[in-house]
């Protein structure tokens, strides 16, 4: 609906006199087409042909909704300002007095489509607030309408933006699931409900954010997945940005990192490596690996990081736990090159995550897998893969060893894809991979990511950034990639930071970024999410003990 300057709530009596005049003089009359009320003669079959594209956006979408009913999108009536050339006398003057209440116009801008007189409608400024509505009326310019539109609210403002995206001002969904789903969003008025999780984003995008701005990253990911349904509860990629005002971004920030960014993850690939030698009966529980000196593979040399403590050998666990890079190689050499590729393949790990937006990103696999390439592949280098990809991946630990696509859509939409889960591991070996995760919390290298009562297990990883002809020692990429409650896990909980950083701008590991940030949101969601703490009970065993007012006389 569009009126034009002379109509108004708030219009005096001897104004509406003269305005009901000068229409009776002109034999003007009211013609509305198009949602436009023009009241300077029946101009409706020009107007309405001259600006075609032009039209005000009546479009309606439907609205977005979290898990639990909250309100992440949805859509309002605005006014936007548009002028009618051929009714400006004096393009400059009407330009000068908009900027007034519209400084952020511009003016060469303005005074040209004031001045284009073949048009009979040229927008001026869209989304106008009602402040700002008012006070243009009340300039009282001839040859100007506001005409009523839909405008797309994000009441949350940024919370969960690079899931939702955004759209144009006429109504287009441009990024995210508006623009993933812009079909199920603009020919329903049913809700769409997404399985996130508002509290749980909340929580997961504070934790990202104090992580990323106190270890000086360039960026960051985080994701929260409920393993038994394969259903997102929370996605987060930093810097944020507000959907509401996506110009206004800083450059990148509209990335969605969690989705359409791939990093080669390290460390926390050694779970995998370990379930698949274990599965495939390469690997004994108790059996020792010698990790006392480096491994060479072909003409290259692997070496730890850092020593296992008072280790000349190590179990599997002490491994995984104390994330040995050396012990991790002797395994992928057991499995072999077309068994490890076909176990990462059944994790999902060479297409892009199947989930519902259009940012999922593609992995960058080895071109060619050779000895070498399966070696450094086992702790997670030289395959690069999205945060989403690698987390449903990493689920299966939390699932009884099954698959499960992730999704972003409630399994109560029709277009939510079936859950369909898909076995990569036994049961039995994903429970004692998870055991060794929960020793690398307790004893090993994730010991920050601890939390009383929530039993987590996880695994750090600590990625040198690839450069042309090989990596930057000075650039890492830190992730921290856990399961809790690791008794019955449930949840998985994934937090990447791109290149961080101590104060002395030294690249620093996963045990003291990632994984920290990882601790801190599983205290914060866990209430949330009505996981019950649990305490071990340290009390001796034996009769109980009696007061000495207990006691009674012989």
């Amino acid at each position: 609906m569009s009126r034009t300057l002379f109509e108004s709530d708030k219009t005096s009596p001897l104004r509406a006199r003269i305005v009901a005049g000068c229409m009776c003089l002109a034999f003007g009359a009211v013609g509305i087409q198009g949602g436009v009320v023009a009241l300077t003669g029946d101009h409706s079959d020009r107007f309405a042909n001259s600006r075609s594209a032009d039209s005000p956006n009546t479009l309606t979408r439907a609205e977005i909704l979290d898990r639990n009913g909250e309100r992440l999108a949805t859509s309002v009536s605005v006014y936007s300002l548009s002028a009618d050339p051929t009714a400006i006398w004096d393009a400059d003057y009407v330009a000068t007095e908009l900027m007034t209440v519209l400084p952020e116009l511009d003016y060469e801008t303005i005074v040209r489509r004031l001045s284009d007189t073949d048009r009979r409608f040229v927008w001026i400024q869209r989304g106008l607030t009602p402040v700002q509505r008012q006070r243009v009326f009340e300039l009282g310019l001839e040859g100007l309408s506001f005409n009523e539109e839909t405008r797309r609210l994000y009441p949350q403002r940024g919370l969960a933006a690079h899931v939702l995206g955004f759209t144009d001002v006429d109504g287009n969904g441009i990024a995210g699931i508006e623009y993933a789903l812009d079909e199920r969003l603009t020919q329903s008025d049913e809700p769409l409900r997404l399985t996130i999780d508002a509290g749980v984003q909340y929580s997961l995008e504070t934790e990202l954010e104090a992580a990323a701005i106190s270890t000086h990253a360039q960026g960051g990911a985080g994701i929260v997945l409920d393993a038994q349904t394969g259903e997102v509860l929370a996605m987060a990629s930093w810097p944020f940005f507000d959907p509401n005002r996506p110009q206004d971004a800083i450059p990148g920030a509209r990335f969605n990192r969690a989705s359409a960014g791939v990093y080669e993850l390290g460390s926390v690939f050694k779970p995998f490596t370990m379930a698949a030698g274990i599965d495939l009966g390469e690997v004994m529980l108790r059996e020792q690996f010698d990790v006392r000196n480096p491994i060479h593979v072909g003409s290259d040399t692997v070496h730890d990081d850092h020593p296992l403590p008072n280790a000349r050998v190590a179990t599997p666990t002490s491994i995984v736990a104390h994330s040995s890079n050396i012990g991790t190689v002797q395994v992928s050499q057991r499995i072999g090159l077309e068994r490890q590729q076909r176990f990462l393949e059944s994790l999902g790990l060479f297409e892009a995550a199947p989930i519902e937006l259009a940012s999922s990103a593609a992995p960058l696999l080895p071109d060619y897998w050779s000895e070498i390439t399966s070696a450094t592949v086992s702790f997670g280098h030289g395959i690069a893969v999205s945060p989403i990809a690698f987390t449903a991946a990493f689920s299966a630990f939390a699932n009884d060893g099954e698959y499960l696509a992730p999704t972003i859509l409630m399994e109560t939409d029709p277009l939510a894809p079936p859950r369909e889960p898909r076995r990569v591991m036994s049961a039995p070996t994903s429970e004692v991979v998870v055991g060794m995760m929960r020793v690398a919390v307790t004893d090993g290298t994730g010991r920050n990511a601890d939390v009383p009562g929530y039993r987590v297990a996880g695994k750090t990883g600590t990625a040198e950034k690839p450069i042309p002809g090989g990596y930057d020692d000075d650039r890492n990429v830190t992730s921290f990639s856990a399961v809790f409650p690791a008794d019955d896990p449930n949840y998985v909980v994934l937090i990447v930071l791109d290149e961080p950083t101590n104060e002395a701008g030294q690249a620093i590991s996963a045990a003291f970024s990632s994984a920290p940030a990882v601790g801190r949101v599983v205290e914060r969601i866990a209430p949330i999410l009505d996981v019950m703490p649990y305490f071990e009970d340290i009390r001796p065993s034996g009769p109980p003990i009696r007061a000495i007012s207990d006691r009674r006389s012989l």
